[in-house]
């Protein structure tokens, strides 16, 4: 059985990015316009011109047949998501070796995937597209959508708990200016408190070991629905979706 170390925990500081190998942004876009409606995720890398975002939209209008004017709509939503993710370039982040859950729970197309796993945000070599590609080989996903949206979650997650140190980072900064005592870093993060549950749980020294009797809740779930149960699904979201915009 594969253990994971947990040392104690050493905060370093290092400018903001992806606590991944590679520094790509996760990208949602969700657009409707007349009637229409284009959903997609995907990653971007930051350091692209903005003349990349604007090709790219025009390329995807044109290879769906989407009107024209989903250009400007999907031109605003990536720059949008790129923007709030460059605000936090070159701020300060506290990376600590911590071992942080991470879920998926996604339908691609016919494909339902549920999983959950452990993840180490200290590793900066870290893959999720490799881990994506990996997983679907040991479950004989065949599906060549399901990885990249695999990849695309687990980044969400990292981002969100990136995002969150610079924020604390940012609030010891302010406090410490007015002469306070900073307080320690803690993130509003769901799964950045889930870590801390974790270190409470085995202590700060050893390892992390799944008991037997716990085998079951990290074992990954993967369904094969119809295109009937696809279509009700579908129809599902589509009214929770509006229902929530109003």
């Amino acid at each position: 059985m594969k253990t994971v170390s947990l040392g104690a925990a050493r905060p370093s500081s290092v400018k903001f990015r992806m606590p991944t190998r590679d520094n790509l942004v996760p990208i949602r876009v969700d657009v409707e316009v007349d009637g229409q409606r284009y959903r997609d995720a995907f990653t971007w890398n930051p350091c692209d011109p903005d003349s990349e975002i604007i090709s790219f939209a025009k390329r995807t209008a044109k290879d769906l047949k989407l009107p024209a004017n989903f250009v400007p709509q999907m031109l605003h939503s990536i720059q949008g998501q790129l923007a709030e993710f460059r605000s936090y370039e070159g701020e300060e982040m506290q990376i600590r070796e911590k071992i942080v859950p991470l879920k998926i729970d996604l339908r691609i197309n016919n494909t339902v995937i549920r999983d959950q796993f452990l993840w180490d945000i200290g590793n900066l070599d870290s893959d999720p597209e490799e881990f994506a590609r990996t997983l679907c080989d040991d479950l004989n996903i065949t599906d060549p959508e399901v990885g990249p949206a695999i990849a695309v979650s687990i980044r969400e997650q990292l981002y969100e708990i990136a995002s969150q140190s610079v924020s604390a980072m940012r609030e010891a900064a302010r406090v410490s200016k007015k002469g306070r005592r900073a307080p320690e870093f803690a993130s509003n993060s769901k799964a950045m408190n889930n870590s801390l549950d974790l270190f409470k749980y085995f202590g700060s020294k050893g390892s992390v070991v799944r008991k037997r009797k716990e085998w079951y809740l990290y074992e990954p779930v993967v369904d094969v629905v119809t295109n009937e149960e696809v279509g009700v699904t579908d129809a599902t979201e589509e009214i929770n979706s509006r229902e929530g915009e109003h």
